[in-house]
């Protein structure tokens, strides 16, 4: 198995591709170890010294390292977790607690036309890449003009997440959908 590595926008973060496929739906973000519970993957890469965050997507997997942490000293642990996990057959996910739905969503009812404008110019033109950078935003809702949205692996925590979020997603938004004023993160 090779599994190929990519940096990403935040310093703190790398993307590691194993060349199959890590979640057959949705995603899945790991902020502890006791989040990652329903993770056998996540919950192993946990057990490496210096790792703070997990983030599962359809091909990749994104690790947080700790700020005192090197990658050049973390990098051979994950390889060989990862590398050793998909040899093994393990699952990524406990059958039964596999999800990836967008999750909670908040708003005041305003046009559902308006919000399922949103949820495609987000799931057609901002997820996949965001994606690619090992990361995903999640719309959260839409409530007085403003989108809300939550940001995850790679993208929390980046020193580019206002900026990709101002200056590109609410441009974008804006200037497709007039009823949008704002995005905000959750």
């Amino acid at each position: 198995m090779f599994i190929q590595t990519e940096q990403t926008p935040n310093p703190a973060t790398l993307k590691f591709l194993p060349g199959v496929v890590v979640m057959e739906q949705g995603v899945a973000d790991f902020a502890t170890v006791d989040e990652a519970e329903t993770s056998p993957l996540a919950q192993a890469l946990f057990a490496i010294d210096g790792v703070q965050g997990v983030f599962l997507g359809q091909d990749f997997i994104s690790v947080t390292k700790a700020a005192d942490k090197e990658w050049f000293l973390l990098k051979p642990s994950i390889l060989g977790t990862v590398m050793e996990h998909f040899t093994a057959g393990r699952p990524v996910m406990l059958a039964e607690k596999q999800g990836g739905g967008d999750g909670d969503e908040q708003g005041d009812g305003l046009d559902s036309e308006v919000v399922s404008q949103i949820r495609e110019l987000i799931d057609t033109r901002v997820r996949p890449a965001v994606a690619m950078d090992g990361g995903d935003i999640v719309f959260r809702g839409f409530e007085a003009g403003v989108v809300y949205l939550s940001m995850h692996g790679a993208c929390q925590g980046c020193p580019s997440s206002t900026a990709t979020l101002k200056i590109g997603i609410e441009n974008m938004l804006k200037h497709y959908i007039p009823e949008v004023v704002e995005v905000r993160p959750v």
